[in-house]
């Protein structure tokens, strides 16, 4: 590039000479005004000095290590010894060299991670296991497991682990990170994945808002209703009329103290008798994990009080 193409810069105008035109000279990586020639700042590049035209290139030439994350009790920034007994060159290291590094290994472990880091260390670990069984969308799946590590990371600070098993922490972690991140995963599938009870997972969630200050984070009924049809791949007039119902259960106030995922079940099954593509109860049940006790009283209050309210 050269002094002649103008770019947008922190600097207004000249200082001399008052002029806005303000260039950028890469060659000599100044800022320089077009009307004086005055030199009014230095600038630094810190972007890459190659290209790359492939993900393999990028790799190749790449001379950075991996981004900071906080799903690694020490965020990635350690270096390890090697689990592979060979040198810089691929041959295989002396039996002597063998056990020298085995001790050093063995050395670089305990010196890496202290007694009260073990508690940190197995509930990331826990937050891993967990994001990878539940199902989560690929896109949100890292950002999710990361904001999940980091609220970890406050209550193991706040002491909030003491007389708790760092099982249970992690796991309303993640549920506090689902929530943020608008993703619809209730109890029962987090207590599959983690095998604590939802009452468990229920009692800590509340603790972690309470003591780290967060807000209560409700979801949308929507989310859920979206997740339902996708399992059921329900979709045209039965969608329709599932948001529909939904909506005028929320302005009747029918939602408020329910489990939204009991609502939306019930909801569907409505959709589906006014549509004719009957879905059973027994179906819906066992797809969205609710009795059908559950589905039957909720189906019952909605038609008392909503079905003629609808527009068909």
């Amino acid at each position: 590039m050269n002094k002649e193409i103008a770019i947008e810069s922190k600097i207004e105008s000249c200082y001399e000479c008052g002029s806005k035109n303000i260039v950028k000279d890469y060659k000599n990586g100044e800022y320089v005004c077009s009307n004086c020639g005055l030199v009014l700042q230095k600038f630094y590049d810190t972007g890459k000095e190659w290209r790359s035209f492939s993900l393999e290139e990028e790799n190749e030439k790449a001379r950075a290590g991996m981004p900071l994350t906080y799903s690694i009790h020490d965020k990635g920034l350690a270096t390890s010894i090697s689990f592979f007994d060979e040198d810089i060159y691929g041959k295989p290291l002396k039996p002597e060299q063998k056990q020298t590094f085995h001790r050093l290994r063995e050395l670089q472990k305990r010196m890496r991670v202290s007694e009260d880091e073990r508690t940190l260390i197995s509930g990331l670990i826990e937050i891993e296991r967990m994001s990878e069984h539940l199902n989560l969308p690929k896109n949100a799946r890292e950002r999710v497991k990361e904001s999940a590590s980091i609220i970890f990371r406050k209550a193991w600070k706040e002491g909030l682990i003491r007389g708790r098993r760092g099982r249970d922490i992690a796991t309303a972690s993640l549920y506090v990170a689902c929530k943020q991140f608008n993703i619809p995963k209730t109890l029962d599938e987090l207590s599959e994945v983690s095998g604590l009870s939802k009452k468990k997972i229920g009692k800590t969630y509340r603790h972690i808002l309470e003591e780290l200050r967060y807000s209560p984070l409700i979801l949308p009924i929507s989310s859920y209703a979206s997740k339902a049809i996708n399992e059921f791949k329900k979709y045209g007039k039965i969608e329709e009329l599932t948001y529909k119902i939904l909506s005028a259960a929320k302005e009747a106030r029918l939602s408020s103290g329910r489990d939204p995922v009991g609502l939306v079940a019930a909801s569907i099954y409505i959709a589906s008798l006014l549509t004719g593509e009957w879905i059973s109860q027994g179906e819906l049940s066992k797809k969205l994990r609710r009795t059908e006790v559950t589905i039957r009283n909720r189906y019952k209050e909605m038609v008392r009080e909503l079905l003629f309210n609808i527009e068909l």
